[in-house]
């Protein structure tokens, strides 16, 4: 005798459930540009703004955010997208109050989605504020230690933070 059984699971999350979880990594960017003085406010919510116009789309896998003090790595952390987010537990923004350093910038890089195809790119572009380039820097942080991040999830989307640091 033989037995079959077949289940489906679906996970659900509106564009609401992204623009709740984008509040809170807009606030992380702002409190980065603020304590490191790198880049305005503005840039750092123009630069929010941009990732949430991909994260709706659904063509954003990861944000990279790490703070530079002439050419070498001080502080980074990273945000993944996971839209299996009901394993994450809730966590306020925060925690990312960096130094300022001389010298300092502030690099971002995108990942996208293999969705995120040229057709993609051509009808997202004018949505945008920054023309993203491709580059081939490494966002391993090796020369950083990481640390405890934080979750920041509303139904089954959510982003992963992982924080580096000296």
């Amino acid at each position: 005798m033989s037995y079959s059984n077949t289940a489906t699971t679906t996970k659900t999350y509106s564009v609401v459930d992204i623009e709740n979880v984008m509040r809170r990594v807009t606030a992380d960017f702002v409190m980065i540009a603020s304590s490191t003085g790198a880049v305005s406010e503005q840039e750092a919510r123009d630069w929010a703004h941009d990732v949430e116009v991909l994260a709706k789309k659904g063509y954003l896998r990861m944000v990279d955010l790490t703070l530079l003090s002439y050419g070498i790595e001080k502080r980074a952390t990273q945000y993944t997208v996971n839209t299996e987010s009901g394993e994450l537990t809730m966590s306020r923004p925060g925690g990312v109050l960096w130094p300022k350093v001389p010298g300092a910038t502030l690099r971002i890089i995108l990942s996208y989605t293999k969705d995120y195809d040229a057709d993609a790119k051509e009808k997202t572009k004018k949505q945008l504020k920054y023309g993203w380039t491709p580059t081939n820097a490494d966002t391993l942080h090796k020369s950083l230690t990481v640390g405890q991040g934080r979750d920041y999830s509303s139904n089954a989307y959510g982003v992963q933070r992982k924080d580096f640091s000296i």
